[in-house]
């Protein structure tokens, strides 16, 4: 949903919206968040949660298929893309779930579909534990108990945390290192990510758009008191889930997943061939794909009670 073309300086082109597309602020817990949206305002909800290094945006593409019937709802979590920082880095799954929590009482969603990919994940499994009774499906994209705490995924990412660059001398540097990180992404996937994760500053350097050292900060040296062990969690689930993995996913490991079935009948997965831990940018039809199945039989579109 990006424009291929780029400014004269190699800047990226602004990301196109969706027609239904808008924005709005709401202010939690002493900071401003912003929820972006796109569908009818009567459709059935799908709340969308991006992962440790997301945005809103990244929902577009799925949002594009959806809009048509559904209405879609993704935060910029707090210290990403135009929601506030926190000053006290307060980067946790208790901080999430609350902003979570506060933002769908705000947005008075009173049964939604909830769809967490990755960090967003962590908190998508807990608000489902929490408030089983307030939603229709929980759809997980490529996390599972130990995710982000052993095993090669969660290594990468540490790894990329601590080299992780204060900023780039140029859009083609920033560019490069995305590149870099992603070999498997999409040019258009990357483009996004470059868009929408970056920006310019009066030094003429480009930064992050996110809150870079905070959140390395608590991904580096968290506190183990507060780092959520998820298979009680898994375990006392009662809403229908569907965890999407990535066939070539480092992070999600397919015995775990067997192992989630196993112990819970509500929990359902697929695989989708040859896609990484990013499977919404990897293959987003067959993605796609997947939620809608999952969720027509749970409740059809065009019944506007579910919103």
């Amino acid at each position: 949903m990006l424009s291929a073309a780029l400014q004269f300086n190699g800047a990226p082109a602004s990301p196109n919206l969706l027609p239904d597309e808008s924005t709005e602020f709401h202010e939690v817990h002493g900071l401003r968040l912003l929820c972006r949206s796109w569908g009818r305002a009567d459709a059935p909800a799908i709340v969308l949660l991006h992962g440790l290094r997301g945005f809103s945006g990244t929902w577009r593409t799925l949002a594009g298929m959806f809009c048509a019937n559904y209405r879609l709802i993704a935060l910029d979590q707090r210290g990403r893309g135009d929601s506030d920082w926190d000053p006290a880095c307060n980067y946790y799954t208790d901080a999430y779930l609350g902003d979570l929590e506060a933002i769908v009482d705000r947005l008075q969603l009173r049964r939604f579909a909830l769809l967490g990919h990755s960090m967003g994940g962590t908190s998508a499994y807990v608000y489902a534990d929490r408030h089983p009774e307030r939603l229709t499906a929980l759809v997980i994209e490529d996390i599972a108990p130990g995710s982000s705490v052993q095993g090669a995924g969660a290594q990468r990412i540490i790894a990329e945390m601590q080299n992780l660059p204060d900023s780039f001398p140029s859009w083609n540097a920033a560019r490069d290192y995305w590149t870099q990180q992603r070999p498997m992404l999409s040019a258009a996937a990357i483009a996004q990510r470059v868009a929408e994760s970056l920006r310019e500053r009066s030094d003429g350097r480009i930064h992050w758009r996110y809150d870079a050292a905070g959140i390395s900060k608590t991904r580096l040296n968290p506190d183990p008191a507060r780092i959520v062990d998820l298979w009680p969690v898994v375990l006392r689930l009662r809403v229908p889930t569907l965890v999407v993995r990535g066939e070539r996913s480092d992070f999600c490991p397919a015995a775990t997943v067997e192992k989630m079935m196993a112990q819970n009948p509500l929990i359902h997965s697929v695989e989708v061939p040859a896609a990484s831990h990013y499977v919404h940018d990897d293959a987003p039809a067959l993605f796609a794909a997947h939620v809608r199945g999952f969720l027509a039989p749970l409740h059809a579109p065009a019944d506007s009670s579910l919103s």
